[in-house]
């Protein structure tokens, strides 16, 4: 199963679902698409779903295929699923601005995820072999430079 997730934000992500629609693959594709109206003859399509919902399609996914929300892929990549990621763009209205260029640069860069730029070789990459580099918290590392930060500056008080 193919699982699409677009989100919960009241930002439309048309291009995407549109993309979706156009591969020629012979398997279920559920899509959560939050606020984007989409009609669909290949998805299951749900507006939101509950926590549980959603965590059970990312679990059952064979591929992922998501916008760039840090939450998303995250949650993907503990789930080591392959997962392909677009951004959202500011200039057709997808988001306020291109921070999810960067974040899509950053996790793809670092090989846990495959980077959909051109829309129209969405199905190439599903039917890409890739396993997604093995994920590393670097929340330690982010707490001990915050704390370092933090004391530096009470001493300077």
């Amino acid at each position: 199963m193919i699982f699409v997730t677009l989100g919960t934000q009241d930002k439309k992500f048309r291009r995407l679902l549109d993309a979706v629609e156009k591969i020629n693959i012979n398997e279920k594709i559920v899509a959560q698409i939050g606020s984007t109206e989409f009609e669909s003859k290949k998805m299951e399509i749900h507006k939101f779903m509950t926590i549980d919902e959603f965590n059970k399609n990312m679990e059952d996914a064979r591929i992922i295929i998501t916008h760039a929300g840090v939450g998303t892929i995250i949650l993907g990549l503990k789930l080591h699923k392959k997962m392909i990621v677009a951004a959202r763009e500011k200039k057709y209205k997808e988001h306020v601005n291109d921070h999810q260029k960067q974040i899509l640069n950053v996790f793809s860069q670092d090989g846990y995820i495959l980077p959909l730029e051109n829309f129209d070789d969405l199905e190439e990459l599903i039917k890409k072999d890739f396993t997604p580099k093995e994920y590393i918290s670097n929340n330690k590392n982010f707490i001990k430079k915050l704390d370092d930060e933090i004391n530096l500056l009470t001493r300077k008080s």
